[in-house]
């Protein structure tokens, strides 16, 4: 089983433009009367303890939700993301996109959960005790997601963050992605991924894949806090949207400088947004 474990990077700056997102998109979904369904294909815990040892170790979140919350944003839609953040940064939690789609999703909207790691489930399953929307799934979500597609109802969300910690998953986000989008090609797909150092970073086959059909409508996000290294580390995040509803790219757009400019650790931070393919 792999080793990866999120409560050591739980709340850093990949977590805060992720999870920025997330609640955008999910807020679009929810302007209309009509039930949607989210899927999550790397569950994680569903919310993460910020005094752990694990997440002591790193103290990423230092660098990412705290500096947001120091930061005291005027933007709306940062400050219902603080707002959130601030209830569980009280009780030293940080939550997970789960536990975010559980806050933002109404009575009648479901949740599908999916985590493949054997301890990661166990706390998943707890995080989640009582939530009779949510269904746990223990099972690879690449696999999982393809065969639940297409859902009911046929709207909704999935978001797509495996580790990365080997390089076929890159090749298995676009395989599992493009399958899914012949099935079910209304759903919005959000897939974060990593920058990493130059020798490590394998993400522009993947985005090449992307501005290819069968997909017609795909955005490219990018958040970078720092100069890139040769050998190791992660310089920044991205996040590609599959059929992203109208008007999002500007909600984006309007949030990234700031995002740039309070997570730089770096002389500058530097952020893009652009269209890999607009057929529409």
């Amino acid at each position: 089983m792999f080793s990866y474990r999120h409560a050591y990077h739980a709340g850093n700056h990949a977590d805060v433009l992720k999870h920025l997102c997330q609640m955008l998109l999910l807020e679009k979904l929810a302007e209309k009367d009509k039930p949607f369904v989210y899927v999550d294909t790397h569950s994680g815990a569903g919310w993460y303890d910020l005094t752990s040892e694990q997440a002591q170790k790193t103290a990423e979140y230092q660098g990412g939700v705290d500096r947001m919350l120091d930061a005291k944003s005027t933007n709306p839609q940062v400050q219902a993301y603080l707002k959130l953040m601030q209830d569980y940064r009280q009780q030293n939690r940080y939550p997970g996109s789960p536990e975010i789609a559980n806050r933002l999703c109404r009575a009648r909207d479901s949740l599908h959960l999916m985590e493949w790691h054997n301890n990661e489930i166990q706390n998943l399953k707890r995080n989640f005790k009582g939530v009779s929307r949510a269904h746990i799934h223990h099972r690879n979500g690449f696999e999982g997601l393809v065969a639940m597609c297409p859902p009911k109802p046929a709207r909704g969300l999935v978001l797509i963050d495996p580790s990365y910690e080997l390089e076929s998953d890159y090749q298995e986000v676009v395989k599992t992605v493009t399958l899914a989008v012949k099935r079910w090609a209304t759903g919005i797909y959000a897939i974060w991924y990593p920058l990493l150092a130059k020798k490590r970073d394998r993400s522009n086959s993947m985005l090449t894949a992307f501005s290819k059909p069968p997909f017609t409508s795909v955005l490219d996000i990018q958040l970078i806090v720092q100069p890139q290294n040769e050998e190791v580390g992660m310089y920044g995040s991205g996040l590609v949207v599959v059929n992203p509803p109208w008007q999002f790219d500007q909600q984006v757009q309007a949030l990234l400088p700031e995002l740039s400019q309070t997570l730089k650790t770096g002389p500058e931070g530097q952020y893009s947004l652009r269209w890999l393919i607009n057929a529409g």
